[in-house]
């Protein structure tokens, strides 16, 4: 990279930053709320956390801090042993912190980013815009002017409507303005962060014309001052839920924050080093336990905002968390003038742009099946939750996955002109050539497929238009053998032979042969029968298939 491009990057890395920042500040105070701690808290989430995953982390674009995800889990985990808001319960806040950060450890330990390898584009697209569709219905409450009825999206969404006739009329206007401003800027001056003008127009604006007088909700006072540094204190009787409220935020951030960066990864071409980020995740929520805040996740909504804003490696979160330090030490009194419905307009349209459309029928056009797996996966995390949609996700395409294995694509060999063959659908009364079959089983050999091998097999050879003699078996897509596939296949072998037929495979890696000997096939099907390449085993059983006729 030429100095000139590195200083744009540079600048285009802080732009970003300042614009995040703007928006990152309030929405993590949010998250706070919902945590139910105080809004400082939620600033502290922005302010250490993100430099350490900076400093550990792969990713380039994953925006970690405070995410609605594991606050949900965290107010859900430990308010059945403290009232949320309470002393108590505020002080086990960063108890819960700590032992995440040593959950994912282990984690990394175990190398357990191979998780993200079961997420698919087509699950990272369902994933996204069942993210996109929940953030959207999440900010309609705040936009109208009217309280939050129900906990997941659907109920959100039915309270807003029948509440409609509640709503506040100024509120409704400057939401509107809002989002027709971003959109509009996007479009007009790409250039200029139209979020950022919105936000610090709209503290100047409510701080002037006194917004709040107005029946139009800001955030309100909020405390500053830098976090003191320090180990969260519990007690042993604490542990019991403690412990299994960190465990589920644990599985929470490994999948989403997998699904996240995996997403942004796959749109700019990058790759990612999953256990990497995994180690910076513990760190980032052993800062926040450490700062005395809450846990910590890779945030989709974040992170989209993060690249909408033009931010292309972690120096953009660096510029968050020094913004973040600066407000916390100078700049908190402004924060209470800026109307919610701001920020909430602002995330609308980040989470409207989430919704990838073009993607969705892309993939209907290539593969409806996996079209399915998409809108379910978006269902399950709009109507349920973003950990069950990602969990969902994961299960049905080990589902899908299997199935395939299960049914795999079968064939028979059919010349087309001399040397050519094409691959037909494998029906009975099909064969290559008289006294030959040459069939393709497109998949590994194991217990659940194994009877579908031997049955297509003697259904060839019993339904073929001229006696059998000899069988192909194109094996380049079988690498394993089971231990029941096995007997299935010495059981096959011993009903050919009785028919007086022979086996003969071709395309044999030397996975499959290792596999033969270890189960006692080698000797039975014959060495000689197992041939490196397709054409040496037609041309064998060729040669044998002339022996045996010139016998008859």
């Amino acid at each position: 990279m030429t100095s000139a491009k590195k200083k744009n990057a540079w600048w285009g890395d802080c732009i970003a930053g300042l614009s995040e920042a703007a928006l990152s500040v309030p929405q993590v105070m949010g998250y706070a709320r919902i945590a139910g701690v105080p809004a400082v808290m939620g600033l502290y989430t922005a302010l250490l956390p993100p430099l350490l995953f900076a400093v550990l982390g792969s990713s380039r674009h994953l925006v970690v801090a405070a995410d609605s995800a594991t606050a949900a889990i965290l107010a859900g985990g430990l308010k059945s042993v403290a009232p949320i808001g309470s002393a108590a319960y505020i002080a086990l806040v960063p108890g819960v912190a700590l032992f995440t950060a040593g959950l994912l450890l282990i984690a990394r330990l175990f190398r357990l980013g191979f998780l993200a390898d079961f997420l698919s584009r087509t699950v990272l697209v369902g994933f996204l815009t069942g993210v996109g569709c929940q953030v959207a219905i999440s900010m309609l409450h705040d936009m109208l002017g009217i309280s939050q009825k129900g906990e997941n999206s659907l109920l959100q969404l039915w309270g807003d409507v029948t509440h409609a006739h509640d709503a506040s009329l100024p509120t409704i206007a400057l939401s509107l303005l809002v989002a027709g401003c971003i959109v509009a800027a996007r479009h007009l001056t790409p250039r200029i962060p139209g979020a950022l003008v919105a936000v610090i127009g709209s503290i100047v604006a409510s701080a002037w014309f006194g917004f709040s007088h107005m029946g139009i909700a800001t955030l309100g006072p909020v405390s500053g001052g830098l976090p003191r540094l320090g180990l969260p204190h519990f007690g042993l009787d604490e542990l019991s839920v403690i412990v299994p409220t960190a465990l589920s935020c644990m599985f929470v951030i490994i999948a989403q924050s997998a699904a996240t960066s995996r997403a942004f990864a796959v749109q700019y071409g990058e790759t990612v080093d999953e256990n990497a980020d995994i180690l910076g995740l513990s760190g980032a929520n052993m800062a926040a336990a450490l700062s005395g805040t809450f846990v910590v996740n890779g945030s989709p909504t974040q992170t989209t905002l993060a690249v909408q804003f033009g931010a292309r490696s972690q120096r953009a979160q660096v510029v968050v968390a020094l913004v973040t330090g600066v407000i916390l030490l100078c700049a908190t009194a402004p924060l209470q003038y800026l109307p919610q419905c701001v920020l909430a307009s602002i995330v609308f349209v980040i989470g409207v742009d989430m919704i990838n459309v073009s993607g969705l029928l892309a993939i209907r056009r290539e593969s409806p099946g996996e079209f399915h797996l998409a809108l379910i996966t978006a269902a399950t995390v709009v109507a349920v939750g973003v950990e069950q949609g990602i969990f969902l996700a994961i299960v049905l395409s080990l589902l899908r996955h299997v199935r395939h294995s299960y049914e795999p694509h079968t064939s028979v060999l059919q010349p087309v002109r001399a040397g050519v063959f094409e691959a037909t659908r494998c029906h009975a009364g099909e064969e290559t050539e008289p006294g030959l079959i040459i069939y393709r089983f497109a998949a590994d050999l194991f217990y659940a497929n194994c009877t579908r091998f031997a049955d297509d097999v003697m259904e060839l050879v019993e339904t073929a238009p001229h006696p059998v003699f000899c069988i192909v078996v194109d094996a380049g897509a079988i690498t394993d053998i089971d231990y029941s596939a096995a007997a299935m296949m010495r059981d096959l072998v011993a009903r050919l032979q009785a028919r007086r037929v022979e086996l003969f495979f071709g395309r044999v890696s030397n996975d499959l042969r290792s596999d033969m000997v270890r189960h006692r096939l080698i000797d039975l099907i014959g060495e000689d029968h197992l041939l490196d390449a397709l054409h040496l085993a037609m041309d064998m059983a060729r040669k044998r298939l002339a022996e045996l006729t010139a016998k008859k």
